[in-house]
């Protein structure tokens, strides 16, 4: 076997992409590769002999087809088999179609985030700076954008939004300020507190899932399937800064709103502690 030490970057490239085709798609030929990488036909099929070469029991030449397919012996190399990885490249911003394969994802409206102000903000975190940003605040108290001082560290999305993670100087504690509607920043003056004071950020909590216990039993089975638990449970690791935004993203704050279980297939077993902890990291 072919030491992987031994091929360029950009031949393992090429490798990997007729790995991905070869699980995937079960086979690929030389134009694949040709239109994927823009390389000519002879050094596609150099690349279809290297692959042979390092992995032979992967691949099989179907001269009826004039196509590389898989084996049953296929064991990859130079790829993990991520589904998640496959189905998310499937995807662009309108949707896409590969190898007869059809895909979509549900679209989200774009927050818009104003690239200057993103990048002073940024100059911060890397200098470990205060920096004054235009903020606008959805608190009844205050209708109006003003300008307020924060020392900013590290940036968290709950996968819908992005936010700074800031120690602000007007509340005097660490909160989360939306990107999307941060309007201006300017200045830079010395951090008032230090990234390692954001005890919510550094800390995690084990927040731990197990199927709706309203649901029959089957249901719940599939569920644990579904969310990958073991013994009907599931671990997750959040950052106790992050504890909100995975409780609202995940629904789990409309487990006693719902008509039925169907709707919050999943509940928090240490809801206990992991109210303790949320009312803490909020506080």
């Amino acid at each position: 076997m072919v030491p992987v030490e031994d091929i360029s970057w950009s031949v393992e490239q090429r490798l990997e992409f007729i790995e991905f085709r070869l699980f995937w798609y079960g086979g690929v030929n030389r134009g694949d590769i040709a239109g994927e990488f823009g390389v000519s036909v002879p050094q596609a099929s150099k690349d279809l002999s290297r692959y042979q070469e390092v992995c032979p029991s992967n691949v099989r030449y179907d001269a009826s087809e004039k196509r590389y397919t898989t084996t049953d012996q296929f064991s990859p190399r130079f790829i993990s088999l991520d589904p998640d990885a496959f189905l998310r490249g499937l995807v662009g911003e309108k949707g896409a179609t590969v190898g007869a394969v059809q895909a979509e994802a549900c679209p989200v409206p774009r927050r818009k985030v104003d690239p200057h102000t993103l990048r002073e903000i940024v100059a911060a975190v890397r200098a470990e700076k205060s920096v004054e940003i235009r903020y606008q605040s959805m608190s009844s108290h205050k209708p109006d954008p003003e300008w307020r001082w924060v020392s900013p560290h590290a940036f968290g999305s709950d996968g819908l939004r992005w936010h700074v993670r800031a120690f602000c100087h007007q509340d005097r504690k660490f909160k989360d300020f939306l990107l999307s509607r941060c309007s201006g920043a300017r200045g830079a003056s010395p951090a008032e507190a230090s990234s390692d004071a954001d005890l919510s950020w550094a800390r995690s909590f084990e927040v731990e899932l197990e199927p709706n216990p309203r649901l029959s039993d089957s249901q719940q089975s599939a569920v644990a399937t579904d969310f990958c638990m073991e013994g009907g449970l599931s671990r997750v690791q959040v950052r106790r800064a992050m504890l909100y935004h995975f409780f609202r993203r995940m629904r789990l704050d409309a487990v006693d709103q719902v008509d039925g279980p169907q709707e919050a297939p999943v509940v928090i077993r240490n809801r206990e502690a992991f109210d303790a902890a949320l009312a803490e990291a909020l506080a």
